[in-house]
């Protein structure tokens, strides 16, 4: 399953399991924790897509590199 989120004025598409909405829920609260965090922000601008499987966000970056991110 496919939905947008939108943090810091863009939108990335977030894939997950379609029986797994909880951890969307997860990914949106952890994005709030981090919005005082500067290098995640400034990286965010480069974020592709983000994928989540069961408690890892899986971030795809512009250049192909990755970052997974707990959001248990």
């Amino acid at each position: 399953m496919m939905k947008v989120i939108t943090f810091k004025n863009k939108s990335i598409p977030v894939y997950f399991p379609a029986e797994k909405g909880q951890y969307y829920d997860l990914l949106n609260t952890k994005l709030d924790e981090m919005s005082l965090d500067f290098e995640f922000r400034k990286r965010w601008k480069m974020v592709k897509s983000v994928e989540v499987v069961r408690d890892v966000a899986i971030f795809q970056y512009n250049d192909g590199t990755k970052l997974y991110l707990e959001v248990s």
